[in-house]
C-alpha cells in the first residue's frame, strides 16, 4: 500500500512500520480534534460507551479481536483522499466514560444540541480503513514509546488515544513534572510510554505582552533556537507525532541571531511587518533541524499537517461560529488562502527535512489528514464550552 505522502525506506522492518502507519492513520482520522487558537476544547466524534474500568472494557471486546492480525490491503491507496460517511456503531467513548476528557472540554455539557457529529467515519476513495483496535494497537506498540510534539491539538490527540485504548488498559500517570502541558503515561503491561511536550511555536518562544494588538497576546519567537523544552527529551521516543499552526496567527516579534529581524502584526514602531508565513516556514525549518541534528534519536518523525479553521462569519474572538451539523463533500469546498500556504509551508520543509535525515538513516512520514479535517466544519466545538 502507497501511504500518501513522502516516505523513506523503512528496511526490515517494513511491514511492522507499513502496518503503524496505518495505525496511527486510524489513530488521528478517528479523533480529529479540531481545535483552534485559545479553545482547549475537545470534539468528541467517535465517542461513547467505553467502560468505566480496564477489566470491564477488555471483557467488551470481542473474542479473538486482540490475536485478530491488522488487515493490509496490497493494493495501492492514498488514504487521505476520501469521504466522511455513517458509522452507526460510533461513538466509542464519551467525556463521561473517559476521564482524560477534562471538564471544560464536554461540549454537550455546555449546548452543544446534536450528538450527530459523533457518528462518522473516514473512507478512503479506493479502499477502506478498519475501525481503530485498541488491543491491536498496544500489540504494536509494545516496548515503544511515542510523543506529540506541539500545541493543543497534539495534547488532545493524546488525550483521545489514551480514551480509545482505555477500553483495554488504563494508564500509569509517570511524568517528571506537575505541568500538565508536560505529561508522560505508562502502559505497564505493553512496556508502552506516551508523552506530550507543549510547543505552541516549536521554536523557543516567550510572551511579550500579554494583551498585544488584539487582546491575544504578542509573542517573541527566536526563530533560529531550539526550544529544548522538547528537543532535549524526545531522544528516547520511537515515534514523534508533530504538529503547528493556528498560534501563528497571532502577533509575534521575530528574532534570529539575537536581534530583531521583523514581526507579524506587531505595530511596534521601526520593526517591518514579514507576515506569519515567515515565522512559520522558519519555525517548522528549526524543528526538523533541531531533529535531525539528535545524535541519540532514532525514531521515526511524523508531521500531523495543518488543520484547517471553520469559523464562519467572522474569527474566532471576533463573532465567529462553527454552527454546521454534517461533513462537507469533498467537492463542496476546498483547501485555499491562508490554510492552504500553511499546508504548502509544511509540506516543503518536510521535504528538505526528510532529505537531511535520510543521510543518517531517521524514518519520516506525512500524516495528511487536511483534508480529512477541512471536510468537519460539525466537529469544532464552536460556542458550547467553557
Amino acid at each position: 500500500m502507497n501511504l500518501h505522502g513522502n516516505e523513506v525506506p523503512l528496511g526490515k522492518n517494513y511491514t511492522l512500520n507499513k502496518t503503524l502507519a496505518i495505525v496511527f492513520t486510524l489513530v488521528i482520522l478517528t479523533v480529529i480534534p479540531l481545535l483552534y487558537n485559545l479553545v482547549d476544547y475537545y470534539s468528541v466524534f467517535l465517542l461513547n460507551s467505553s467502560p468505566k474500568s480496564p477489566s470491564d472494557s477488555y471483557s467488551s471486546i470481542e473474542e479473538g479481536e486482540e490475536r485478530q492480525p491488522l488487515p493490509i490491503q496490497e493494493e495501492e491507496c492514498d488514504l487521505f483522499t476520501g469521504e466522511w460517511i455513517p458509522n452507526p456503531n460510533a461513538p466509542y467513548y464519551t467525556s463521561s466514560s473517559c476521564w482524560a476528557i477534562h471538564e471544560h472540554q464536554n461540549c454537550m455539557k455546555y449546548g452543544r444540541p446534536d450528538g450527530g457529529f459523533m457518528q462518522w467515519r473516514w473512507k478512503p476513495d479506493d479502499c477502506d480503513l478498519p475501525i481503530f483496535n485498541p488491543s491491536q494497537f498496544l500489540e504494536l506498540m509494545r516496548g515503544k514509546s511515542l510523543a506529540f510534539v506541539g500545541d493543543s491539538v497534539g495534547r488532545n490527540q493524546m488525550q483521545s488515544l489514551i480514551c480509545l485504548i482505555s477500553r483495554v488498559e488504563y494508564p500509569i500517570d509517570v511524568s517528571y513534572t506537575a505541568d500538565d502541558n508536560f505529561k508522560r503515561w505508562s502502559y505497564e503491561r505493553y512496556n508502552f510510554t506516551m508523552a506530550i511536550f507543549w510547543t505552541p511555536h516549536l521554536t523557543r518562544a516567550a510572551i511579550g505582552d500579554t494583551d498585544g494588538p488584539t487582546k491575544t497576546g504578542l509573542f517573541n519567537l527566536y526563530l533560529d533556537e531550539y526550544d529544548e523544552e522538547w528537543t532535549t527529551k524526545i531522544d528516547e521516543f520511537d515515534f514523534i507525532i508533530i504538529s503547528g499552526g493556528h498560534w501563528f496567527f497571532r502577533p509575534m516579534v521575530y528574532y534570529e541571531n539575537h536581534r530583531i529581524v521583523g514581526c507579524h502584526y506587531c505595530l511596534l514602531p521601526n520593526v517591518t511587518d514579514l507576515g506569519m508565513y515567515y515565522g512559520y516556514r522558519r519555525a517548522f525549518r528549526t524543528a526538523f533541524k533541531a531533529i535531525n541534528s539528535l545524535k541519540n534519536f532514532k525514531g521515526m518523525t511524523i508531521l500531523r499537517t495543518f488543520a484547517p479553521s471553520h469559523f464562519e462569519n467572522g474569527l474566532w474572538n471576533q463573532g465567529g461560529n462553527c454552527l454546521r451539523t454534517k461533513p462537507f463533500r469533498s467537492n463542496e469546498t476546498q483547501l485555499e488562502g491562508s490554510d492552504l500556504e500553511f499546508y504548502m509551508i509544511q509540506m516543503e520543509e518536510f521535504k528538505t527535512a526528510e532529505r537531511e535525515g535520510r543521510k543518517r538513516g531517521l524514518k519520516f512520514r506525512v500524516l495528511d489528514t487536511t483534508q480529512a479535517m477541512l471536510l468537519r466544519p460539525d466537529g469544532h466545538p464552536s460556542r458550547p464550552m467553557l
